[in-house]
C-alpha cells in the first residue's frame, strides 16, 4: 500500500475523527499510544493502539449500507489478533465521555496479547 493514501486520509480526517483524535493523541488515555489512519494488511483503520491490538472505527451513515464489507474487514482484523470497537459519529460527538470511558475500560481490562 502506498504511503501517500494513509497520509492523505490523515490530512483529511472527518470532523468526528478530529474530535476523537484530540482525546487519543499524545497518550492521553492511560498513557497508551494511538496511531491514526494506520494501514493493517490491505485495510486502513481509523485509530489503533498497537500495544493492546485495539482498533477504533468511527462510522458514519455510509457504514450502514456497507455492513457486509465491514463484517468481512472486522473478521480479517480479528483473525490477526486485533479487537475492533465501532462507534457511530453521533456517539462520538454527543456522548464523547462515554465513548472515551469504553475505550479506557477495554485498554485496562483486556490483557495484552
Amino acid at each position: 500500500m502506498e504511503k501517500e493514501f494513509p497520509r492523505s486520509l490523515r490530512k483529511n480526517m472527518t470532523d468526528t475523527e478530529r474530535v476523537l483524535w484530540q482525546h487519543l493523541r499524545n497518550k492521553q488515555i492511560e498513557n497508551f499510544k494511538f496511531r491514526r489512519q494506520h494501514p493493517l494488511g490491505k485495510f486502513i483503520v481509523d485509530f489503533v493502539c498497537l500495544e493492546k491490538c485495539l482498533i477504533i472505527e468511527v462510522d458514519g451513515g455510509q457504514h450502514y449500507e456497507q455492513r457486509e464489507y465491514d463484517v468481512a474487514r472486522d473478521q480479517f482484523l480479528l483473525s490477526k489478533g486485533y479487537r475492533v470497537m465501532r462507534f457511530w459519529n453521533n456517539e462520538v460527538l454527543q456522548e464523547t465521555e462515554a465513548v472515551l470511558e469504553e475505550i479506557r475500560r477495554l485498554l485496562l481490562d483486556d490483557p495484552s496479547p
